[in-house]
């Protein structure tokens, strides 16, 4: 399986992100070298997929077939993609406050400890649907990292796509989100103009 392992707030600096969206609360403390060029068209838009696989933890081949299912599906194609990064069990995990980053919400799936609606699910890019409710298994919530964790969700502010029920560690799918409810940074005109070269 291929891993992304570049350094995070390397790679935070280089596409101009800050590492709050990647769930990161520190600051890098080297200044960004200074580029005197302007990027061409071409250019942004590399960019700008660059950062929403960086955000989403997610590797061309995969990216590229959430692309090429965003374009069949009705509605505007760049909106549709980010719903459908959006659904993965992974962002929805990080969403609810379970994990502080993507990463680690990826690899608390990953370990089994999550159920959606009462059965085990172990990979990271499964889409919800709407009403899926999505809980630590029964199993794991003796494990040292949940212990408590009721309490620091609780505290927690969730989108509004997504209901969290703290007391018993689980969340429900609403509904969808639409694109104003999706707070990244990414223009995904550029990603959709970038692809239909």
């Amino acid at each position: 399986m291929a891993i992304d392992r570049t350094p995070v707030l390397k790679r935070c600096r280089s596409l101009g992100l800050a590492p709050a969206f990647m769930g990161i609360a520190k600051e890098s403390k080297r200044q960004a070298k200074r580029q005197n060029k302007k990027k061409s068209e071409y250019g942004m838009q590399l960019t700008e997929k660059q950062k929403a696989k960086f955000i989403y933890g997610v590797l061309e081949k995969q990216f590229r077939g959430y692309y090429d299912k965003a374009k069949k599906m009705e509605g505007i194609t760049g909106a549709n993609l980010l719903i459908l990064l959006e659904r993965r069990i992974d962002n929805i995990v990080f969403r609810l406050g379970m994990a502080n980053t993507r990463r680690q919400a990826r690899q608390i799936v990953r370990h089994g400890h999550i159920t959606v609606n009462g059965k085990r699910v172990d990979i990271p890019s499964a889409l919800m649907s709407a009403g899926d409710v999505i809980a630590v298994a029964e199993a794991s919530r003796s494990k040292e990292y949940f212990k408590g964790m009721d309490e620091t969700l609780a505290t927690k502010a969730v989108p509004a796509w997504l209901v969290l029920d703290a007391a018993n560690l689980s969340g429900k799918v609403d509904r969808y989100p639409s694109r104003e409810e999706i707070d990244v940074p990414v223009v995904e005109q550029a990603i959709v103009e970038l692809y239909s070269k």
